[in-house]
């Protein structure tokens, strides 16, 4: 695979990261756009201290590659299809990591924890509860039920975090057909 190929946008503040103590990650995460790919990203890492190995670079690699939702089952098998050694367990310490360091962000849908690239946006999860269908709502659309939520006792929602479970428009149809 080429580089080139590999290149995505993702959020990371590179300075922030080099500069802050490993374990005060969360606290130096900002969020700024800059153009990263895999190889940068591991160059980081390593500066950063943590070990880069075979294993890791494939996740890696396939986060990169990885376009909308990714369970952590399916990373690694796709992974596990070039390294078959790799344990599941190791794909979610890899994921927590990136999500640590302001690469991914997760959101627990109907099936469990799912991973997206932080370049592509906070939005809210819309399943459909019969047929499993998924959609996305912005959250310029959702501000309105998230003004709703604050009146309600000055609760401050993530609505990002969590999937709003329903029914999609084609099996509302069948329902009432």
């Amino acid at each position: 695979m080429k580089t080139k190929a590999l290149r995505t946008l993702v959020t990371v503040t590179v300075a922030a990261l080099a500069v802050a103590p490993a374990s005060r990650l969360h606290y130096a995460r900002t969020t700024m756009p800059a153009r990263t790919g895999d190889d940068e990203l591991v160059g980081v890492l390593r500066r950063r201290g943590f070990r880069v190995t075979p294993q890791r670079e494939a996740i890696l690699r396939e986060v990169m590659l990885a376009e909308g939702h990714m369970a952590p089952q399916d990373v690694a098998r796709r992974v596990q299809r070039k390294l078959p050694a790799v344990n599941v367990s190791t794909v979610y310490r890899t994921l927590a990591l990136l999500e640590e360091l302001g690469v991914v962000r997760h959101a627990h849908l109907e099936r469990g924890a799912e991973y997206h690239r932080a370049s592509e946006g906070d939005h809210i999860h819309l399943t459909c509860s019969r047929c499993g269908s998924e959609d996305d709502l912005s959250l310029e659309e959702a501000e309105s039920l998230k003004r709703l939520l604050q009146r309600h006792r000055g609760f401050l929602p993530d609505l990002t975090h969590f999937a709003i479970s329903g029914l999609c428009r084609e099996c509302q149809g069948a329902r009432a057909g």
